[in-house]
């Protein structure tokens, strides 16, 4: 079930018990192991949502961003090399005006994204938004604030985190994690539309073939979807 967003006002505590720091260590230790593939192959990368913030729950991921990617073939070889094999590959376009993305999945609730445009503010300020932390930071296993699904803030703390609504918080919280007021007003419409109307679908999904590059599946949309175009010409 989708988590819905909350309006209350109240600083809660959260304890974590060691199950919880237990699936915590696992997801980051996944999530270590494909930043250090990618750092050796000179490809700077984040973990970011709630394996970056904690609050960890048997429905996370180890997700892995790479906010300026040099190429495709340099992510997927890099992570060959390291041992690692892809059971899917899929091409994301949230909505026409947001980057195409590509998403590698290396096993279930372990995945690798990029963008394959440059992405606007609003998009990279998401990643910061939710929490992210660099290879260092993880190797120092920091914990950082940021989002969740529900629009509530966590906050971490030595036994778990604290949580509190960011309705009515917009402009603390941009400032509190260096991101644009925009980016945070963006979140809450998405998922307050959400709540209202339901899943909401995605623009463009394309499952590539194994002899595809996400480049060439970019290139034959372009050619037949004007508004992949538009997106592709935005920084021209």
């Amino acid at each position: 079930m989708t988590k819905k967003p909350i309006k209350r006002a109240e600083r809660v505590e959260v304890f974590y018990d060691e199950n919880r720091w237990r699936l915590l260590k696992a997801l980051r230790g996944q999530a270590l192991k494909i930043m250090e593939a990618l750092w050796q192959a000179h490809v700077y990368s984040i973990v970011h949502g709630s394996t970056a913030r904690g609050d960890v729950s048997a429905k996370s991921d180890a997700d892995v961003f790479v906010p300026e990617p040099p190429s495709s073939f340099v992510i997927e070889s890099a992570l060959e090399k390291a041992g690692f094999s892809w059971f899917r590959r899929v091409l994301v376009q949230a909505t026409p005006v947001y980057a195409l993305k590509g998403y590698v999945d290396l096993a279930e609730g372990v995945c690798v994204s990029f963008p394959l445009v440059k992405m606007r503010r609003v998009e990279r300020d998401f990643y910061k938004y939710g929490g992210e932390l660099d290879l260092q930071m993880l190797r120092e296993d920091s914990r950082v604030a940021g989002v969740d699904k529900r629009l509530m803030f966590i906050e971490p703390t030595q036994k778990g985190h604290v949580e509190s609504s960011i309705i009515g918080r917009e402009e603390e919280v941009a400032r509190f994690l260096g991101v644009s007021l925009e980016t945070v007003y963006d979140r809450v419409r998405a998922l307050g539309r959400r709540d209202e109307v339901g899943r909401t679908g995605v623009f463009v999904e394309r499952e590539l073939a194994a002899e595809e590059t996400f480049e060439l599946v970019v290139k034959r949309l372009a050619k037949v979807n004007p508004a992949v175009r538009r997106r592709l010409r935005l920084f021209e």
